[in-house]
């Protein structure tokens, strides 16, 4: 069967047509489209599209349907993406080197695209859509529940593992009148996170989770666990038992796959987050063990395409503000942006939130939503 017939039989499957009228039609405008994906899967996929080789109305609704049948379950494997998978599984690809290497590619692009994408808190995770009509409501939300869920007391300390840009930290502070302290290995958040936290009892610090000393009152990580990487799940958990009070509460507020993964979607690896893995619930639990007792989950998965969507539309509506960023930047951007939309509605990804405790003699944990 020739690459096209492959790829042509798989739409098929997928119920999405070809040059046809539908919002989430495939628009070919290369021939060549066909061996690309057949021979490189979903980076192939992502790479046209940055080249133009394809275009569609409804990206996300389309991926979507393409995530619904495992697509890719019905290409053959090539060498180049075997190699990659092996190489994630054999090595670790977040040594303290790697991973301070890795958070600098994505998250110091740069805060002009950021601040243009983002709330007014520059929240870049999931927001809590229950009851919120804009982003910056869903943000908000998304910080008080975690502050609530961590029970949180005036004068509490509080440590933010991958601060980002310190927006969930500033919120406790303000109306918690907690301690603050945040790590980022990404020298740009931290900059602007000062900034903006000016006068605030946060002390913000660029370096990475295993060389962190003392103790805390809470711990929390939102959108971190994804860059920790599996051969380092035990070693962080082990850490944050350091790191927490006996009668503390910790939170993990993460992506989560449905299988245990060892590596990530080529198209991510290369171009967005080099050597991310995101975790299954059965890896968070398994190197939780023995350390402490997960006591809460929550998953609010849908509401990450909501976000995902509104990030979509916020930049696409100021590209013109950043015309350093070229087109095939912009092109390779939003196919991240409606990918990871199309991921979290097939559900296919997840996201939750954890809540552990250590064990020994506590009074009950009553969950919050």
């Amino acid at each position: 069967m020739s690459s096209k017939d492959l790829c042509l039989s798989i739409l098929e499957k997928s119920n999405v047509p070809i040059n046809s009228s539908e919002p989430w039609s495939l628009q070919v405008k290369n021939e060549k489209l066909w061996d690309r994906v057949a021979s490189q899967h979903q980076l192939g996929l992502g790479e046209a599209y940055m080249d133009g080789w394809w275009e569609c109305q409804d990206i996300d609704e389309m991926l979507t349907r393409l995530l619904t049948v495992d697509a890719t379950s019905f290409l053959k494997p090539s060498i180049p993406l075997v190699a990659s998978a092996l190489k994630s599984k054999i090595l670790n690809m977040q040594t303290k080197s790697k991973a301070a290497k890795n958070a600098k590619h994505h998250y110091n692009i740069g805060n002009d695209l950021y601040t243009r994408m983002l709330d007014s808190e520059m929240a870049y995770s999931c927001g809590y859509w229950q009851n919120a009509k804009t982003l910056d409501e869903a943000q908000i939300a998304k910080f008080d529940l975690i502050c609530r869920k961590l029970k949180l007391e005036k004068g509490m300390t509080l440590l933010d593992i991958g601060s980002g840009w310190g927006g969930l930290l500033r919120h406790a502070v303000r109306n918690y009148g907690v301690i603050a302290t945040g790590i980022s290995p990404a020298d740009q958040q931290i900059i602007l996170a000062r900034e903006k936290s000016a006068g605030l009892d946060i002390n913000f610090v660029q370096m990475d989770y295993r060389d962190l000393t003392g103790r805390f009152d809470r711990i929390v990580s939102v959108g971190m666990m994804e860059h920790v990487g599996p051969k380092n799940f035990k070693e962080f958990f082990t850490k944050c038992d350091e790191l927490l009070v006996d009668d503390g509460i910790m939170l993990h507020h993460l992506i989560s796959s449905t299988v245990p993964q060892s590596n990530t979607d080529p198209f991510f690896n290369r171009y967005i987050f080099p050597g991310g893995v995101i975790p299954s619930p059965g890896q968070i639990s398994n190197a939780a063990e023995g350390l402490f007792v997960l006591e809460d989950t929550h998953n609010f998965g849908l509401d990450y395409e909501t976000t995902l969507l509104h990030w979509h539309k916020n930049i696409n509506s100021k590209w013109d503000e950043i015309p350093q960023y070229d087109l095939r930047f912009r092109r390779m951007w939003n196919y991240y942006l409606l990918a990871s939309a199309a991921g979290f509605k097939a559900r296919h990804l997840h996201l939750n939130q954890y809540v552990f405790r250590k064990g020994g003699v506590l009074a009950p944990y009553l969950p919050v939503r």
